[in-house]
This record gives structure tokens, sequence and C-alpha cells, in this order.
């Protein structure tokens, strides 16, 4: 690369499965927030120049129930956890449009990305869990045609993809590619990253990430052009999840701060490429405080971009840039 490259993608996933009365009832205000939050982000994206990648849920796309319940996949993932699945009985809960049931459905918000020209990626049809044990691949192509043709009737190309849970192998990639995926998500090269079932991911590597998201653990998970084109479709690894603001650790957020700025900056001046992700609903609360976490991070971005080139693009233009010549 001739330059170093900022990349921002959002796990955008209001729908959470047949899990969702529970979640709601926990992070109802999360959920709700994110109405808020989004056209918040979208404006600081449009002040700083910065090109992301939303990476929805298909459900998210529907109008109304009846046009959700008309565009199920033609097979449904097995889930030896019921509880992962969101067509297990769940249906009776759901509203019949996005304003009656704003947990379930979200057409405006994906218009409204799209009208400030940001990418819309896929994040599954239905929170598809790739590594659990019960679902089968052709579930999986069956769930991804299935958002495919949602986002077909938005004028909708999806051509990158952010794997829910960060659990993927090459099978599901080999998919992915089949159906003209061109870029995904994959996860930073340490362990403490690694893609596993939820039953096989322990307890033990929480307070490491956690410690990580202060202290340089793990590295700067800057990533060549290299590393990103071994794979196909092209990885675009995550280099930082973007822990949204907490009460009990704000005394913390300056070292969390530079624990960003300082990989951003390493990035920039080795030209290599940075990723920073999150979901919509972690800054469902305190708004106002993620939002001006947030910006900071844009702020340095721009010095990083006037100084260095150091330049900001979606995941599908990002690979795009990074594939060999004789397949663009």
């Amino acid at each position: 690369m001739e330059t170093g490259h900022f990349v921002i993608s959002l796990d955008f996933e209001i729908y959470w499965g047949v899990r969702d009365i529970i979640q709601i009832a926990q992070y109802k205000d999360n959920l709700l927030g994110v109405r808020k939050a989004i056209p918040a982000m979208l404006e600081l994206f449009l002040k700083y120049n910065i090109s992301a990648t939303f990476a929805t849920v298909g459900f998210l796309f529907f109008d109304n129930k009846e046009e959700l319940l008309n565009g199920l996949p033609g097979k449904i993932p097995a889930y030896r956890n019921t509880i992962l699945s969101p067509y297990q009985g769940h249906f009776n809960d759901v509203g019949d449009n996005e304003k009656e049931d704003p947990f379930h459905f979200a057409p405006s918000l994906i218009q409204q990305i799209q009208q400030y020209k940001q990418e819309i990626g896929c994040h599954t049809f239905s929170h598809y869990y790739c590594l659990e044990d019960g679902q089968t691949i052709e579930d999986f192509q069956a769930d991804l045609d299935a958002a495919k043709r949602i986002a077909a009737k938005k004028d909708i190309s999806l051509k990158s993809f952010v794997f829910p849970r960060n659990q993927y192998n090459q099978a599901y990639l080999n998919i992915c590619k089949q159906e003209g995926i061109t870029s995904f998500r994959g996860n930073e090269k340490s362990k403490l990253f690694s893609s596993k079932n939820h039953g096989r991911t322990t307890a033990f590597r929480r307070p490491f990430r956690l410690i990580d998201a202060y202290f340089n653990l793990s590295g700067y998970n800057c990533y060549s052009e290299k590393d990103m084109i071994a794979t196909e479709p092209v990885n675009i690894p995550a280099s930082r999840f973007l822990r949204p603001y907490s009460k009990k650790l704000a005394s913390l957020d300056t070292l969390r701060l530079k624990r960003i700025t300082s990989s951003m900056t390493h990035a920039a001046r080795n030209k290599l490429m940075y990723h920073l992700w999150w979901h919509p609903h972690n800054f469902g609360i305190n708004i106002e405080k993620n939002l001006e976490f947030l910006e900071k991070i844009l702020i340095h971005y721009k010095k990083l971009s006037n100084q260095y080139e150091f330049t900001s693009l979606s995941m599908a233009r990002l690979a795009e840039l990074v594939k060999p010549t004789n397949e663009r």
C-alpha cells in the first residue's frame, strides 16, 4: 500500500433472535438509543470525511412483518442451543412494522445510512452463528441468499461481510466468495481474539481483553496488504473494538484513547491498515460521552491524514484497492 488506511465498521444488529425478550429488557435503552446514535455518528463521519461500513442484519431491512415472513430463508439453522435461534416460536412477539416495533425493523435507519453514502454490508440475515453445533453450511448459504435478496430490494449489493461473534472458517469464506462477497472482517491475530464457538469461549480470555483495551498486551494490530490478500475474500482484520463509555472505568479513558490513537499512528507511519469497530447500540446510552470520545479519535485521524495521507475507506473500497491488479 502506498499509504495507510483507516477502516471503521459497525455491527448493526438491533435484532437479537429468540433471546431478545431478555435482551430487550436488559438493553432497551441501548436499543432505542440507536435511533439517536446512528444519525449523530453519520454527522460526525460527514464532518471528518469518514467512509464507514454498516454491516447490517437482514431482518432489519424489512418494512413490515408480512414482508419479513415472506422473505425467510428456505433452510433455517437447527442450533443445538435453541436459544440462539430467531425462528423457534418467536414471530408472535414481532410487531407489524418499524413504528410499532423499533426493535426488529429499521428500514428508515438503513435509508439514512444510504443517504450519507456509507456502505451497507452484511451481518448475515438472522445473526447467524457459523461455529455453533447443529447448523450446517447449507443453512448458512440459505441465510446469505435471503440477506442478499432483501438488500437487493433496497438497491443494495452486499460486498462486505461481518460474521456474528466473529465465528468463521474457510468453508464459510468459500460460500461468501461464491455469493459475491469481496471482503470480510477477520479477527485480531492474538489468541485473545481467535474464532471459537460460544460454548468454547472461556472466561479466561475476558479479563485479558479488558486489560488490552487500556494497555498494549496484544500489539498494535495493524495489517499490511499482504496480510489482507492472503485469504479470499479479502481479509480486513479487526484492530480494536471501541468499548463504550463506562462510568466505573471513566478515570481510565485517557489510556483507552491512547491505546487506539497510538496504534493508528503506528499504522499511518508504516503504511498499514487500522480497523476500528463497534455496535451502534454500544452508543445507545451515554450518547454524548460516546460521541465525544469518538470525535477525539476522528480528530486524531484527521491529523494523521494531513501528515501521512492516512485514508479512510469502507471495507469494500479497500478490498478493491488491495486485490491483485488482474482481478480489478
